[in-house]
């Protein structure tokens, strides 16, 4: 069985461009941008909670969304949410730049904070009744007009559709078929102009839908339809246990708690896209982050409130001091092409709390004078140290040898150079 779906993703820091899980539909001959879209997913035993967000970039007029179903959802089961919250957990759990300062080799060994850094021909018109299509709800939430769709045939549908003025991407019918097979419904949403409140290319809000079903699966098949590049996937997941991870395809762990050299740190977008580049494997997914909404060390952002988890689907948050110790985050990232993940993504929540975050350090060598024993082997502890920085980031990113000496040694003072 396919169930619902979720959407993808970006690539924090300048990543690439990234589609639906489902797949957009524009009328006319609208250009359609779907980059750094998001997904939350909040799973507490059978109930689902998926809000989408999506930085489509585009006329709002040729906007719209279908996604797959496991059932007819209520008005009360669909909602929008600010986009500020879903942004909030995307930066919460981003991968995150820590600089260390030296002490004074010459001087006591004093602890130092961390600090973060974030960078057609014409035919005839037909019915729904007529094409196999059953309407069985429409709601409007927020600037949304939501139709809940049932088909017979993908051939229907898509006809459909069309007659409604969408444009439909070469290949959906099959694709629509394996779901209809499944007897998916069909969640479509749209603008309403109407209540379209500012500017062409004003952001859209993100919308949530809540069911229950024993499956805990993303549908990845109708993002491939109209993806001309590889896509990002980008889901962050919310449970009360441990960590989610894929159910049918490997799992890994982005390569972490590191030092660099100090010049990623104006480079890191750069640097972090490269990395996992060269990390995410061909049907592969990357644990990006997996902790306790109660604390972090060091913290990308504020844990979310108690109110901002309860807006994403977290009816179990509860107020205090430890009030996220409860809700366990876990962000999953992975990028696939058309002929990748050829099957949809099921999920599964572990017993696993063990923290783990994408985290890379900055350590700026001491800049001060060292009139004692220890500083000329302090110099050449620091240079080799560089040295080793300079191996590791190569060995990661494939960037050539030379380039990474030279930056290393225009950031670093003249006496540590090499």
């Amino acid at each position: 069985m396919r169930f619902l779906p979720a959407f993808l993703m970006s690539l924090l820091l300048s990543g690439p461009a990234s589609a639906f899980c489902g797949f957009y539909v524009a009328r006319a001959d609208g250009e359609l941008f779907n980059e750094a879209s998001k997904v939350v997913f909040v799973r507490d035993g059978r109930k689902s909670v998926i809000t989408m967000a999506s930085d489509y970039r585009g006329s709002a007029a040729d906007f719209a969304m279908i996604v797959p179903s496991p059932k007819v959802l209520r008005r009360n089961q669909i909602r929008t949410v600010k986009p500020e919250t879903v942004a909030h957990l995307d930066a919460y759990s981003a991968p995150r730049l820590v600089e260390y300062n030296d002490d004074d080799p010459c001087a006591p060994v004093i602890l130092v904070e961390p600090t973060v850094v974030y960078d057609s021909a014409i035919a005839p018109r037909r019915g729904p009744k007529a094409l196999g299509v059953s309407v069985l709800a429409t709601y409007a939430v927020g600037v949304y007009d939501i139709s809940v769709l049932s088909a017979k045939e993908s051939d229907g549908l898509v006809t459909y559709l069309r007659q409604e003025g969408y444009k439909i991407p070469d290949g959906a019918e099959q694709v629509l078929a394996e779901y209809i097979a499944d007897k998916m419904k069909f969640f479509v949403a749209r603008v309403n102009l109407e209540r379209h409140d500012g500017a062409a290319h004003q952001e859209l809000p993100p919308l949530q839908i809540s069911f229950r079903s024993p499956n805990f699966m993303l549908p990845l098949q109708l993002g491939k339809i109209n993806a001309e590049t590889e896509q990002q996937v980008l889901l962050m997941t919310l449970t009360r246990k441990g960590r989610v991870e894929a159910a049918n395809y490997d799992n890994t762990r982005i390569p972490s708690n590191m030092t660099l050299p100090l010049f990623v740190e104006t480079s890191f977008g750069a640097f972090y896209k490269r990395l996992f580049e060269t990390t995410a494997k061909r049907d592969t997914v990357v644990t990006e982050y997996a902790w306790d909404m109660a604390w972090c060390d060091p913290c990308a952002a504020d844990p979310l409130t108690v109110s901002e988890l309860k807006e994403l689907g977290v009816t179990w948050a509860r107020s205090g001091e430890n009030a996220g110790q409860d809700v366990f985050v876990t962000r999953l990232h992975f990028a696939y092409d058309r002929s990748g993940f050829q099957r949809d993504l099921l999920l599964k929540v572990t017993e696993d709390r063990e923290n783990f975050q994408g985290r890379y350090v900055l350590r700026h060598p001491y800049g001060g004078p060292m009139q004692c024993e220890y500083g000329p082997e302090y110099i050449a502890d620091t240079r080799a140290r560089l040295q080793e920085e300079a191996k590791r980031l190569h060995d990661l990113t494939g960037w050539a040898r030379a380039d990474i000496d030279s930056r290393i040694r225009q950031s670093v003072p003249a006496v540590y150079r090499y």
